[in-house]
């Protein structure tokens, strides 16, 4: 009994997902409302809430789940061996954050887990990231005064203030390329 119970709850969250992502696929990621999701998935309001405390919570699970597809890409192909390289690969990641502001703004708020019961998909995606970028620049031609986790963790940082310095009305013109590359030059490659 307990399996069924749990086979059905599975699938019920399932359900819920592919829903969002269907209204995600046609509307985008700021039009997500509780009401259609509910709707495409034929449960109630209240069933959504047994499985997500929160929309965003939901928005959280799929960009997670995207995040970490753009991780195992970047994981997979060869190492950076240069600034340009290393910010061209993570443009696709990087396109996608910043898709629409919403997507940015869940990410932002879910990358730190304040409590181990709050970790979920972006945090953990997060600790990935840095494991990759670790690989990169322990294998690369970047500068070995400094560990390379510290050096990733610091990669995170920036990428993470290029991408909320392209929705400040005072960088709109600039691209997060153009606002990412220099930090990495001289955080990499210090002269």
């Amino acid at each position: 009994m307990a399996r069924a119970v749990q086979r059905r709850t599975l699938e019920t969250r399932a359900r819920l997902l592919a829903a969002a992502e269907s209204v995600i696929a046609e509307q985008g990621f700021a039009a997500l409302r509780v009401e259609e999701v509910v709707l495409r998935a034929g449960t109630a309001k209240g069933t959504f809430f047994a499985h997500f405390p929160d929309k965003d919570a939901l928005v959280a699970q799929i960009v997670g789940a995207r995040f970490a597809l753009y991780l195992a890409e970047m994981a997979e192909g060869p190492a950076p061996e240069t600034v340009a390289d290393m910010v061209r690969v993570q443009m696709p990641l990087i396109g996608f954050m910043t898709s629409e502001r919403y997507v940015f703004d869940v990410f932002f708020r879910y990358s730190g887990a304040a409590a181990s019961d709050e970790i979920g998909p972006i945090a953990e995606g997060i600790v990935t990231y840095v494991e990759v970028v670790t690989d990169w620049i322990a294998g690369g031609p970047f500068r070995t005064d400094v560990a390379p986790d510290v050096l990733a963790e610091g990669v995170l940082a920036f990428l993470l203030q290029a991408m909320a310095v392209r929705f400040c009305a005072l960088h709109a013109s600039q691209t997060v390329e153009e606002t990412f590359a220099p930090y990495l030059q001289a955080w990499l490659l210090p002269r």
